[in-house]
């Protein structure tokens, strides 16, 4: 087999670097050279669905949950820019590094805001048949993420400035990690989510009497589906990841030098994600919503509205 760890490990000395001048592209860390049309499709995409969430942002006034999207999509776009670099010099330094850290961690951010969802999704069902408190969704799952998100960005700088293989595994143990501790965070969330919305339809006399309009429209079951979508397309794209990473670096890891499989299994469903939230997105669907606002949270010891323990439209609106 060939020896393809070695020019990785040079990316330490630029005096040793490869270049497509002196090696051929099977040397290069990815063992491709991206393709164009699809690099500048998926770079479109993410740059027209950042400045919408931006757009939409402003109209609905949904500050969170437009700073974690366009985070994502703009981190996604600085990505594939790397990916035109890797297009026209497979041993870009620069193409590389940006590369194997943004598009590392860049979809972190819509798990953000895939999380910060939930909690106002509780309010307007009901918070009495949520496990805990809605706000502890947002702190203890956004804390994961932020978490998460730092390991990969650090294990990505380790690993694209290694000079040697011992500086090389640490960083990709480190991504590894981050990756790891999103994906467990994912699923964590999908089940108190799917334990949450089996307790709504088994005790649908308890919910939410102000909000009961809002939960009947079609464009809020529509925003839950695309929820649901977008949930799945981060997660398939974090375990395709933690599989790609766990293989290490060098020309034995066919997944990483597979770009089918990138494609497939990292931009399409991130892609998906992003474009599912711009069409349903939860300033249209909760109507009045400002997703970034403080709300003053329904309490199980203390209810609101002399004890009825139901929040109003407006409140619920302002998530």
């Amino acid at each position: 087999m060939l020896d393809l760890l070695t020019p990785l490990l040079r990316r330490g000395n630029a005096n040793g670097t490869c270049t497509k001048a002196t090696c051929t592209y099977i040397y290069s860390v990815y063992g491709y050279q991206p393709s164009l049309a699809a690099t500048l499709l998926f770079l479109i995409l993410f740059f027209a669905s950042g400045l919408t969430y931006i757009y939409q942002g402003y109209k609905t006034k949904t500050w969170f949950f437009t700073i974690a999207m366009t985070l994502g999509c703009f981190s996604e776009v600085l990505g594939y820019v790397a990916k035109m670099l890797l297009w026209q010099d497979p041993f870009s330094d620069a193409g590389f590094k940006m590369s194997v850290t943004l598009l590392t961690f860049a979809p972190a951010f819509y798990a953000a805001g895939i999380y910060y969802t939930l909690k106002h999704i509780c309010l307007t069902f009901s918070v009495e048949l949520s496990r805990v408190r809605p706000i502890w969704y947002t702190r203890l799952f956004i804390t994961c993420d932020v978490i998460s998100i730092l390991l990969q960005a650090t294990g990505g700088v380790v690993a694209s400035i290694s000079w040697n293989r011992f500086i090389l595994d640490i960083g990709d143990n480190i991504m590894i990690t981050g990756l790891a501790t999103q994906v467990v965070t994912l699923v964590i969330f999908g089940a108190l989510a799917a334990e949450y919305g089996g307790k709504v339809y088994k005790h649908q006399h308890q919910l939410n009497q102000a909000t009961a309009e809002l939960r009947r429209s079609k464009m809020f079951k529509l925003f839950l589906m695309a929820l649901w979508v977008a949930y799945f397309g981060i997660l398939i794209r974090c375990c395709y990841r933690v599989a790609e990473l766990c293989r290490g670096w060098g020309g034995q890891n066919y997944i990483m030098r597979n770009q089918a499989l990138f494609i497939g299994l990292d931009s399409v469903p991130v892609a998906i994600a992003s474009i599912v939230l711009n069409i349903w997105h939860p300033g249209w669907c909760f109507p009045r919503q400002a997703v970034g606002q403080d709300i003053m949270e329904t309490s199980r010891s203390q209810p609101e509205k002399g004890g009825s323990g139901e929040s109003s439209v407006e409140e619920v609106s302002q998530v």
